[in-house]
């Protein structure tokens, strides 16, 4: 007995034979166009559940300012979205810091609530990295399965600060939904004032390590706190940019901060809400510079609460 494969005439149908002489037996018959759409379906699954999939990945460039790339990495979770997303900026003084390492207990935390983050490396012109990110995942969010009206930025430190002037300095390609301060300065002018006349008050170590690296009050062009160096950082503060319409904000500051002393994020707050806009603190009690050193349980709140925030905000 032989068995062969044959189309009908006309048909278009597939079949099995037993070739047993002079009679064709039908073994079985295969309706080919019902197995055609059957793999285009199983096609499409496929490719759904493969673009549905976990994503991380590392090194992406965003911009290429003056030729020179700049980087990010990124997470989007599992599912088909469109997800809530946050841009995080590390800290590092302006001058050291890394995206892999100083928002790291960020990564955590908002990739278990769902969310996608994009975390940006230390830049070489940072307004304007930052604003590219902004754009950059906005432009890239249906690769990326991204909500474009949840998008927040979410920065620590000197990180902290850059979201908080791109939260004041808003385009309308560059506005996000909501931004997430953590310990990061409002008045530079402010703090640099208290650091040289109350240096008991901070941890000069590290202050002086980061100026003397081109960060601190350098990275604004000021090299003395004279009266023009004082007017330079004036003009670059958030606090004395804040106005109607801005997306709404959430401070989040440690209250023994040795660094960027508590009362700049209660001062943001009160700007804010002068002007009718929305800020809220979440004050860490006991709590030092650095999200990192907040381990004790009872330092832990925060994360909670974030969410929460980041819920009611971009709902």
């Amino acid at each position: 007995m032989t068995l062969r494969l044959y189309q009908g005439r006309g048909s278009g149908n597939i079949g099995i034979r037993n070739d047993g002489g002079s009679d064709w037996d039908t073994v079985c018959l295969i309706q080919s166009l019902s197995m055609r759409k059957s793999i285009f379906i199983l096609a499409i699954a496929t490719a759904a559940t493969l673009s549905a999939a976990a994503l991380d990945q590392k090194d992406v460039e965003y911009a290429r300012p003056g030729g020179k790339p700049v980087l990010l990495d990124l997470h989007v979770p599992d599912g088909t979205g469109p997800f809530p997303a946050a841009i995080l900026i590390h800290g590092g003084g302006f001058d050291e810091g890394s995206k892999s390492t100083n928002v790291r207990p960020l990564f955590e935390v908002l990739a278990g609530a769902g969310y996608a983050w994009f975390s940006i490396f230390r830049f070489p012109q940072p307004a304007d990295d930052l604003n590219s990110a902004i754009r950059w995942v906005k432009a890239n969010a249906a690769a990326y399965r991204v909500d474009v009206s949840k998008i927040a930025i979410i920065g620590e430190s000197a990180g902290g600060f850059l979201v908080n002037y791109a939260g004041t300095h808003e385009t309308p390609d560059t506005k996000v939904a909501a931004v997430v301060d953590f310990y990061g300065p409002v008045d530079y002018g402010k703090l640099a004032e208290l650091r040289r006349d109350h240096p008991e008050r901070f941890n000069m170590t590290g202050i002086n390590r980061h100026a003397a690296r081109g960060g601190g009050i350098h990275f604004f062009g000021v090299e003395q706190l004279d009266q023009a160096g004082l007017a330079k950082l004036r003009v670059s503060a958030p606090i004395a940019a804040v106005h109607k319409g801005m997306a709404p904000f959430l401070c989040i500051h440690g209250t023994k901060d040795d660094q960027v002393t508590f009362d700049q994020s209660p001062a943001m707050c009160e700007a804010m809400k002068k002007v009718g806009g929305s800020c809220e603190l979440i004050p860490i009690e006991g709590g030092g510079h650095g999200m990192s050193g907040w381990r004790a349980p009872e330092l832990q709140h925060w994360k909670e609460e974030m969410l929460a925030w980041l819920k009611k905000t971009m709902k």
